[in-house]
């Protein structure tokens, strides 16, 4: 039991001593343990001002969502061949994964979802206006499986898509 006490005080004493010496550390070192950064530190100035026109308030992604879908009309005029040409090339870069080569939702990855994607040539896809398609390219589908694109393919090139996509025509 003796020898148990010993042990005890002899810890005891071991973890005063480094709790001390880290302190002592702390205040008599410039380079301490990042006790205070100029990272964590209130601002002792005030911020500098903003330029005007820094942060739009005006256009962008932000007037598009913004917009009602019977208001969004494509940039581009939805038949010319140049722009469903690039269109086709930017469904074959962002679409095909999950619409697949025949636009029908069963591609390799579209297989895997529950249901499949949706089938482009359908009815219902070639009667959407082109604002709500656009908007369902760009925002998603709510409780549905098209993901939010807007962040990843830029407004021109989701133009560019829709005429492609509405160049197909129905499914016989």
């Amino acid at each position: 039991m003796r020898k148990v006490l010993i042990l005890l005080i002899f810890l005891s004493l071991v973890t005063y001593i480094a709790y001390e010496g880290l302190i002592y550390f702390d205040r008599n070192f410039k380079y301490g343990r990042m006790r205070e950064t100029p990272a964590v530190r209130p601002h002792e100035e005030a911020p500098m001002p903003m330029e005007e026109g820094v942060v739009p308030f005006h256009g962008g992604e932000a007037t598009f969502k913004a917009t009602n879908v019977e208001m969004l009309k494509s940039p581009f005029p939805l038949g010319e061949p140049a722009v469903i040409k690039q269109g086709k090339e930017l469904y074959f870069t962002y679409c095909v994964h999950c619409h697949g080569r025949d636009y029908d939702g069963n591609s390799t990855v579209g297989q895997s979802f529950h249901p499949v994607p949706t089938d482009l040539k359908s009815q219902r896809v070639q009667a959407l206006t082109e604002g709500l398609f656009f908007k369902e390219i760009s925002y998603g589908i709510p409780n549905g499986r098209q993901p939010p694109l807007a962040t990843t393919i830029n407004i021109e090139d989701r133009w560019r898509i829709i005429a492609f996509v509405k160049s197909l025509g129905a499914r016989q």
